[in-house]
């Protein structure tokens, strides 16, 4: 136990955390140059497209120093404020984590957020500057950020660029002295961490956990403790970068446990693994619950494929246990599910994989933020989707979530970066100067109106310098309304949103306009209207495509020309009452892009 070190990598977005877990791995030969590639354990196709890390990855290396051999269990995080669980799931496997800043951005608003929630979990923390061979490295400004940040030593702070292969060793050195070595007792009953879990459709679902207690053997009957289940441990092993069977775990170490655990619902990120006869008393503290803050609904475009979509949501969840969902209805689409997504990335994120990893096609609904409808009689009720909204005669008022947001950027967005919170109903709470030139913005805001493009904004704003990193605080009354959308005088329940009232007269007429556009044209004129209620605020029309039913009439009496007009009339009216519109996937999405 004595030669283990747990850590993971912890950073803002692009600030090179694996590209200094490939220097690790290369470091300590836990790869061959034959197998050696950039970005090596972001295995996902989309990882590798997008340039972001989704998902957290742990691997093993064995590491020589002073003539002993250590074991070193990494995790490589994303960075991305919409991935965070994925990273305080890491934090609460390690004893240690690596800071990385980047030497020309500084500190950012998601570093500073990811430092506190590796010092809740009393985590040793490593500051490493990267990037150091940039011609725009300023490391010395930014070892006094984190000196000021971390109130530690100038000395303990570890130069770098992962590029390059500059301080590889030094980091190495640091993680071995200065990162403790787990504790727990050999000798007590198994008491294990699963804090990932992967589905394999050959072997099942592999658990991915970290002993804190007592040591899991091959063959060892074993029970998870949330759902009560038991297994036997058919094969358990240490994660390199390929699975390497082993015939125990030890304390303090991380490896995979396969089962042929078949049900995807039986495995609980959290979840504690003990022994069948002799149990732990109790379970590992784990981490909390998910909060979703954006919710939106998934459709199968088949009625038909809606079994096969539940079984690919519950597969999918296993490898993002940040994924919340429970099945719905809607009087457009049909069956489908309501889920819940840490943000707008990761709603696009989980939409891609359904479609790649398990070739659904899925309709994806406007996304909303949950309300709290409060009745007359004082009892509330969550609003997850506009469909849910109670009768207007029974809502006393609406409450809507709140976020605290930290914006760090340069001194000179300031001014367009408080217009743009303002815009968006915010309160500015505090100003902070970091340094002479970098300034911490506190505000306020809706979460309903962040959730669309306001991470977009903000980067155009400041030219890509501001970092955001937000919280929820709470629920505040708000004056908000439902926003209906009707095609032909028929509600769309998939298109409408809730809205603020002041703002509801734009968005209903941008809304219809844009619609408009996105509609085909039918035989038929369809009439687009946007309601509050039974008010009609806005209004567009799509005409009908007609065909030119005079071209026989060259000449003559202007009463035949009318007689066949008022008959392609009548049969336009009858089609109108008969014909249904059509409604793109596009359409869906308008809303997200009505700016």
């Amino acid at each position: 136990m004595k030669k283990i070190r747990n850590f993971c990598i912890i950073a803002h977005i692009d600030h090179g955390k694996s590209t200094l877990a490939d220097r690790l791995l290369e470091a300590t030969d836990t790869v061959s140059k034959r197998d050696m590639q950039e970005q090596l354990l972001d295995d996902m196709d989309l990882e590798r497209e997008r340039g972001i890390t989704i998902k957290s990855h742990a691997i093993q290396m064995n590491h020589h120093h002073d003539g002993s051999e250590y074991i070193l269990n990494l995790i490589d995080t994303p960075g991305h404020v919409d991935f965070s669980y994925e990273v305080s799931r890491s934090i609460a496997a390690c004893e240690g984590a690596l800071l990385i800043v980047d030497a020309s951005q500084g500190i950012e608003a998601q570093t500073i957020s990811n430092l506190y929630l590796a010092m809740e979990h009393d985590l040793e923390i490593i500051p490493v500057i990267n990037k150091i061979d940039l011609p725009g490295a300023q490391p010395e400004e930014v070892k006094d950020q984190i000196v000021e940040l971390l109130g530690i030593d100038g000395d303990d702070v570890v130069y770098a660029s992962a590029k390059e292969g500059i301080g590889i060793d030094d980091i190495l050195e640091a993680i071995i002295n200065r990162i403790p070595a787990p504790k727990g007792d050999p000798n007590e009953p198994l008491q294990a961490m699963i804090f990932d879990s992967v589905f394999n459709s050959y072997r099942g679902i592999e658990v991915i956990f970290r002993v804190f207690n007592g040591e899991l053997k091959k063959g060892d009957k074993v029970k998870f403790i949330n759902t009560g289940k038991t297994y036997d441990a058919d094969e358990v092993g240490v994660l390199k970068l390929d699975q390497v069977p082993a015939d125990k775990i030890g304390t303090g170490n991380v490896g995979y446990l396969i089962s042929g655990i078949k049900v995807a619902r039986e495995v609980k990120v959290g979840d504690t693994i003990t022994h069948v006869e002799r149990p732990c008393s109790v379970s590992v503290k784990g981490f909390e619950d998910v909060k979703p803050m954006v919710f939106a609904g998934i459709y199968p475009v088949e009625t038909s494929e809606y079994e096969e979509l539940r079984a690919s949501m519950e597969k999918l969840q296993l490898n993002d246990a940040s994924l919340v969902w429970e099945p719905e209805t809607s009087v457009a689409l049909g069956f489908g599910f309501r889920c819940g997504f840490l943000g707008m990335l990761h709603m696009d994120i989980v939409q891609e994989r359904l479609e790649r990893e398990f070739n659904m096609t899925v309709i994806t609904t406007v996304p909303s933020v949950q309300f709290r409808a409060v009745k007359t009689d004082g009892t509330f009720a969550d609003v997850n989707a506009p469909a849910e909204m109670p009768e207007p005669n029974t809502i006393s008022h609406i409450e809507e979530p709140f976020i605290r947001a930290q914006i760090i950027t340069k001194a000179d967005y300031i001014g367009p970066i408080i217009a743009l919170c303002i815009d968006k109903r915010g309160l500015i709470k505090n100003q902070f100067y970091l340094t002479s030139d970098r300034v911490e913005l506190t505000f306020e805001l809706p979460l309903a109106e962040i959730v669309f493009d306001f991470y977009d904004r903000l980067k155009t704003i400041s030219r890509g310098y501001a970092s955001l990193d937000y919280e929820l605080i709470g629920y505040q009354q708000s004056n908000m309304v439902k926003l209906d959308i009707l095609l032909n005088g028929d509600k769309v329940d998939a298109l409408s949103a809730i809205v603020h009232r002041d703002k509801a007269y734009d968005w209903g007429k941008r809304l219809c306009e844009k619609l408009r556009k996105l509609i085909p044209r039918q035989m038929f004129e369809i009439a687009i209207q946007a309601s509050i209620g039974t008010k009609i605020i806005a209004r567009e029309s799509v005409s009908a495509m007609r065909k030119n039913v005079l071209a026989k009439c060259y000449g003559g009496d202007i009463t035949r020309k009318r007689k066949l007009l008022e008959k392609q009339k009548k049969g336009k009216k009858r089609m109108r009452s008969v014909g249904n519109v059509e409604i793109p996937q596009e359409a869906f999405m308008a809303v997200l892009k009505l700016d």
